[in-house]
């Protein structure tokens, strides 16, 4: 078993386990979320599941040898910078290493084309598709992006669908917790704004929010 040396805030040497998996439950604007990483990076991002307990559920399985430990310092910067960005606060998660040994190929290629998206922008199914070589593909895309287990770090909730004759924006699905309610919570948290007014506004999910 191998290890990294830190040193703690009180400046006293550890020693952290990097061939485990670790998980953590944070809390955010929409909810309480989750991060399970690796050694090779993060592992999986779970949304709120209503609670605490069904958050961790989930991502347990999604991780079953993911146990609760304080992150370590690259992951620690990864939950602040989600934790702002669902506050409303543009962040860059670029830099956040992500565990790919398990996801296909080609959703590799869409993951990273849709990590290029910054807060407050949108691209549609059929533009990251064209940006893969073949426009024909936004199916193929939608299907990745519906099995993205980095939510947030990998923005699929700034993917949609192509705009209908009328010339309304079309949300297209959401595969996370909430579908898309949850989709049009968090674009409308971003402002998403591609050339132009904050893109749901006009929406009844949007408009009618509980008060």
């Amino acid at each position: 078993m191998t290890g990294i040396g830190w040193r703690s805030g009180d400046g006293q040497a550890t020693v952290r386990d990097m061939t485990g998996y670790g998980m953590t439950i944070f809390e955010t604007a929409i909810g309480g979320c989750g991060i399970a990483w690796g050694a090779q990076g993060v592992v999986a991002v779970q949304l709120p599941q209503g609670d605490a307990d069904k958050t961790r559920a989930r991502l347990k399985r999604r991780c079953p040898d993911a146990n609760d430990r304080p992150p370590r310092p690259e992951i620690a910067r990864a939950v602040a910078d989600i934790t702002q960005l669902l506050a409303g606060e543009p962040r860059d998660l670029g830099y956040v290493i992500l565990d790919m040994n398990e996801i296909p190929d080609f959703n590799q290629r869409v993951y990273a084309v849709a990590r290029t998206i910054p807060p407050r922008a949108t691209m549609t199914y059929g533009e990251i598709a064209a940006r893969l070589g073949d426009r024909l593909l936004a199916r193929e895309v939608g299907q990745a992006l519906g099995q993205n287990p980095f939510p947030v770090i990998v923005p699929c909730h700034r993917v949609r669908a192509a705009s209908g004759k009328s010339g309304r924006i079309k949300t297209g699905g959401f595969s996370a917790p909430g579908g898309v309610t949850t989709k049009l919570r968090m674009l409308s948290i971003e402002r998403a704004q591609p050339g132009g007014p904050t893109l749901f506004d006009d929406l009844p999910l949007i408009a009618r929010q509980r008060r």
